[in-house]
């Protein structure tokens, strides 16, 4: 009798022990972030890339992260948190932030999710501190503000670029424009008679280094996991890109362009053919949701689009995904409209391989840049092709594209059908 008392009281006890404790069932409870400036940085292979988030908390008790690159701002408005679990997906790009938190730092990796490959980088994070860059005590011997020539090289194949940046003291921003798109918001600092910039905005994951030599300059670009190139630059405030309308053409004797091709609301085909486009003037953007040159572009767009639609204009995007999915390419765009509050239509073009952009523009001689934007008439006619984008970025450059694109819309919109 005692025994069967023993073994009955042992029995209550282990299942005492299987129930969570107070602790344990506190492990779920998500771990509040610090609000302010956050350090970052993401390990790439041959570099370290350091970036600014800000922290604060939604309206409904879930922290934002802000990423910060100079001017920009982009908030991260889907973060959750729980326990000492953070999962942060970066705004309109198919890619996360995943780390273990403590009220003052994070420690995990940043992952693409569109790659065919594992594209996974170190990150980590600290709260209160509010550098890029490692603070420069000494006065700069070099300002290297205004506009340079610049070459990059990855030993086989160089482009050719436009440098373009702003020096305060040692604080150091700019851009550099390419025939194809530019590098966005760069920042970072003047050390001495070097420089180290770095951008990271979700899909870009970009540092650059050089040796100020007077007029002339010599460094490293790194770029995500593969990427790694040596620059020049000599200053000249005349450097300049080719003409970005001479570089996509169409073929001979072909005056437009035609396709029918599902549009990501409803799956349905949707056609240069179609009423809506009839006697109007219609801008074709030719575009990705994992391009960050084509985010810049849609956030001009979809604002403009908003006050010209009652002006006789239509936008149409063309999205090359890197997933033939229509189910996929409607999620990541959908995320892009909701974020920019795009009213125009997208169609899904198929994949980013040559085949599918040969198969759904087949006028064209190439696509050779996200984005290319495409200026049809009202009589349907092609009548001027914009290969790449300067964006806000590139300052001047962005505002020459502007002026551009106005007056263009303004000539074609002027003419009789």
């Amino acid at each position: 009798m005692r025994l069967r008392v023993l073994f009955a009281l042992m029995g209550i006890l282990f299942l005492m022990s299987c129930q969570p404790g107070t602790s344990e069932r506190q492990s779920t409870e998500p771990v509040a972030l610090k609000e302010g400036t956050w350090r970052a940085t993401l390990q790439l292979p041959d570099a370290e890339l350091p970036f600014l988030m800000e922290v604060a908390n939604g309206t409904d008790g879930t922290p934002v992260l802000t990423v910060i690159n100079g001017e920009e701002r982009l908030p991260l408005n889907e973060v959750e948190i729980s326990g000492d679990t953070l999962r942060a997906p970066l705004h309109i790009f198919d890619a996360e932030i995943v780390a273990q938190v403590t009220p003052e730092t994070m420690q995990g990796y940043f992952e693409k999710l569109d790659t065919e490959t594992e594209y996974k980088v170190d990150f980590a994070a600290t709260w209160g501190k509010d550098y890029r860059f490692a603070p420069v005590s000494q006065e700069p011997a070099s300002d290297v503000s205004g506009k340079w020539a610049v070459t990059f090289d990855d030993g086989e194949d160089p482009w050719e670029a436009v440098g373009i940046f702003e020096q305060e003291g040692t604080h150091l921003s700019g851009s550099f424009a390419t025939a194809t798109g530019d590098y966005r918001y760069l920042d970072g600092v003047v050390r001495g008679n070097t420089l180290e910039l770095s951008t990271f905005d979700g899909s870009h994951l970009y540092v650059f280094t050089a040796d100020i030599l007077g007029d002339s300059m010599r460094g490293k670009f790194e770029s995500g996991l593969t990427g790694h190139y040596t620059w020049t630059a000599r200053r000249n405030p005349d450097a300049a890109l080719p003409d970005a309308d001479t570089l996509t053409h169409l073929k001979e004797g072909y005056d437009r362009v035609a396709f029918s091709l599902p549009n990501v609301e409803d799956g349905q085909p949707l056609s240069l053919d179609d009423a809506r486009f009839q006697n109007k003037v219609v801008v074709v953007q030719i575009f990705g949701t994992w391009c960050p040159n084509c985010m810049d572009e849609t956030a001009f767009l979809g604002p403009w689009y908003r006050e010209n639609k009652d002006r006789g204009v239509e936008i149409v995007g063309m999205a090359f995904e890197r997933k033939n999915d229509l189910n996929y390419a409607q999620t990541r765009i959908r995320k892009v409209k909701e974020r920019f509050g795009v009213e125009y239509p997208f169609v899904f073009a198929g994949t980013t391989a040559e085949e599918d952009r040969a198969k759904a523009l087949p006028a064209l001689d190439h696509i050779m840049s996200f984005p290319t934007t495409i200026f049809i008439d009202r009589q349907g006619k092609v009548r001027r092709i914009h290969t790449g984008f300067s964006g806000p970025g590139t300052g001047e450059m962005y505002e020459e594209f502007v002026r551009d694109f106005n007056q263009t819309i303004d000539e074609l919109v002027g003419e009789d059908v």
